[in-house]
């Protein structure tokens, strides 16, 4: 702000001082003049004292520059965090069974191997319930193949279907007569013999069998007689006894014969029988829906003869099937149920609690103990969501742990979360580490780890203050780079501002890929950035952005430091002096903040 004084003419000026004031000013002046300068002399000083310039430092104040040549080192960019260790896999044991602990003799510390038994329980209670399910299963399908055979006509006895008395799509109801199937092998020949004689007649004992007509003569076999005498006709006591014939084809139920067993001749003769003739009939009602075996046709016992369809029947076999299914899961709950009886060992691992012992009654549910698995260890650091992308799995990390000294630890990035939290307006995402070396680490112990997100070998650095204005560095002129000087850019004197491509940067030193040279001289004032608080956002490849956004601010600000800005003193004419005016930061000339001092 500029302050200007109003002028008048000067006979302007004793018309005014000569003129009387109303009320009588120059009489009370005159009466109270012991008190009235006092009063002026302060309100003098305090109207000095708010219309002098504000000037807190003199113009041209010099910045102390430091010179030096670019280095080649090794740079690295880290980044840091905490967190608390963790075992590979903890495993709670709970009791999924009631009853009493009859076995349990590990300790906290002891190591297992997954599958290890650590508890048995009373099973007892149990077992019953497992027996009753078994008989349960037992009936189920018991009625179940009961059920389902219903659908079929099946050979009772091995022989021909001598008589097929439906055809396929026919209905038929349940107990109809179906077939007939006759087993014609053999032929059974009953006759009555007197009882003294037959009394000495044994089963397996040879007869001669004498055909009616033909008279002739096969051998036959005595299957059974009976062991109490009967009388006859003309008041005979006699016993009736089997024999068996095999038969040549022959032989059929309209053939009579006689037998003699050991001379003892047959009172009289008798009709041969089918040593098997069954009637088959339908079990259920439906229709008939395949023939398997023709009238005629040879069968093996419980062979299917044909087969029936209905929906009553479907439903039937569909509810059996259920109620089976229904058993055999009770039966396998019951068996699984038995297992957890024996309590083993999830995981191999180290016993970190025991909570039940030997005696103990549990319920379901009770906590039996916890398991480490301390193959390896991890930890789960926060990572800012300005640095998160620069992290990927499999990255190395330099771990280290307040409770152990002086040892540093191989880990591994494992997982970085693609969920973030967000608090405060910050968003960190979760990356997790993993320590395959564990030695002298426990679960529970505060780690710090270190991961390298970017480095660079036998690079060509400059230190990070040398880096100003958007990725420029100031370069001495008689340097090699000098010729690609910005001419935009003021400088100082002696000195040309040169434009670089950045890299890796760490706490100190910033990569440059392209624009300077180990033979320039740099010049840069070390009190522009704090190395305990420069960071570099890039990994790698940084071009424009390598530290040069970070420190544009803080350089615009050393620029100014040649002084203050000032409220100007007015001068007789109304203008301000031109030693005192300034232009803003960006664009002041760096000659005129203060001279260069070299270091």
């Amino acid at each position: 702000m500029i302050w200007k004084k109003s002028k008048q003419p000067a006979d302007s000026q004793q018309d005014a001082a000569a003129a009387p004031k109303k009320g009588g000013a120059a009489a009370f002046a005159k009466k109270n003049w012991k008190w009235l300068v006092p009063v002026a002399i302060v309100v003098l000083a305090g109207g000095w004292w708010l219309l002098k310039p504000k000037s807190a430092k003199p113009a041209n104040v010099d910045t102390s520059y430091t010179e030096a040549a670019p280095e080649t080192r090794d740079v690295s960019n880290t980044l840091s965090g905490t967190g608390t260790l963790k075992p590979a896999n903890t495993y709670s044991v709970k009791s999924l069974v009631s009853g009493k602990v009859l076995t349990g003799s590990f300790e906290e510390g002891d190591i297992v191997e997954e599958g290890t038994v650590l508890y048995t329980v009373d099973s007892s209670d149990a077992t019953t319930k497992v027996e009753q399910a078994a008989i349960t299963l037992q009936q189920a399908q018991r009625s179940y193949d009961k059920t389902a055979d219903r659908q079929y006509v099946r050979a009772e006895v091995a022989g021909v279907v001598s008589s097929l008395k439906v055809n396929k799509g026919d209905e038929v109801k349940s107990g109809q007569e179906v077939a007939v199937v006759r087993d014609s092998s053999k032929m059974n020949l009953v006759l009555e013999f007197p009882a003294a004689d037959a009394a000495n007649f044994s089963v397996g004992q040879t007869a001669e069998v004498t055909l009616d007509g033909t008279f002739e003569v096969l051998p036959g076999t005595i299957t059974s007689v009976t062991g109490t005498d009967a009388l006859s006709t003309g008041n005979l006591l006699t016993r009736t006894v089997t024999l068996s014939v095999s038969n040549a084809g022959g032989l059929t139920t309209a053939q009579a014969a006689t037998a003699t067993v050991n001379g003892v001749s047959s009172i009289a003769a008798a009709n041969f029988q089918y040593q098997a003739e069954r009637t088959l009939t339908a079990l259920s009602s439906g229709t008939v829906t395949a023939i398997n075996v023709r009238e005629g046709g040879s069968v093996n016992k419980d062979d299917i003869i044909l087969t029936l369809s209905g929906e009553d029947l479907t439903e039937s076999i569909q509810s059996a099937s259920e109620t089976l299914r229904g058993a055999e899961l009770s039966m396998q709950n019951m068996q699984d149920a038995m297992d957890n009886y024996t309590i083993t060992s999830p995981i191999s691992g180290t016993i970190i609690e025991k909570n039940a012992k030997v005696g103990d009654a549990l319920s379901t549910g009770s906590d039996l103990c916890t398991i480490y698995d301390l193959s390896y260890l991890e930890m789960t650091i926060n990572v800012d969501e300005l640095q998160v992308s620069s992290l990927k799995v499999g990255q190395s990390v330099q771990v280290t742990a307040d409770a152990v000294k002086d040892k540093t630890y191989e880990g591994v990035v494992t997982r970085v979360s693609m969920k973030g939290d967000t608090s405060g307006g910050t968003t960190t995402y979760p990356v997790t580490v993993r320590i395959d070396e564990t030695d002298g680490l426990r679960p529970g112990m505060n780690a710090n780890a270190e991961i390298v997100v970017a480095q660079a070998k036998n690079a060509l650095t400059v230190p990070n203050a040398a880096i100003v204005r958007g990725n420029y560095v100031l370069v001495r002129q008689d340097s090699p780079s000098a010729v690609n000087a910005d001419a935009s850019m003021s400088a100082p004197e002696g000195y040309v501002y040169v434009k670089v491509k950045t890299g890796v940067s760490d706490d100190n030193y910033t990569q440059v890929t392209s624009g300077l040279s180990e033979s320039d001289t740099i010049a840069y004032d070390p009190s522009s950035v704090s190395s305990d608080s420069y960071y570099d956002y890039g990994s790698g490849g940084y071009d424009d952005m390598g530290g040069g956004e970070l420190e544009d601010a803080g350089n615009a600000a050393d620029l100014t430091e040649g002084g203050e800005e000032t409220l100007p003193e007015e001068t007789e004419n109304g203008e301000a002096p031109a030693a005192d005016a300034e232009e803003p930061a960006d664009g002041i000339d760096p000659t005129e903040a203060g001279a260069v001092v070299v270091d």
